[in-house]
């Protein structure tokens, strides 16, 4: 299960307040909000990722030099 101990009745439950408290016109408007949050937060992690993996092969290469 993706989300824990939640289930479907607890997701079915976390909508229907969602629901309630923002009413069905805003609710669009915060999936949007929080799809291109999630994006931009994955889009991040592969960058700090791909910049750590730069700096351990320029670590690799200057100790091979070091070593000649």
């Amino acid at each position: 299960m993706p989300f824990g101990q939640i289930g479907i009745p607890g997701l079915i439950l976390i909508l229907v307040i969602a629901l309630i408290i923002f009413g069905p016109s805003k609710l669009p408007e915060l999936g949007r909000a929080a799809g291109s949050t999630l994006k931009e937060f994955k889009n991040s992690t592969k960058d700090l990722i791909s910049s750590d993996d730069d700096d351990k092969s320029e670590n690799k290469a200057t100790a091979q030099n070091e070593k000649q």
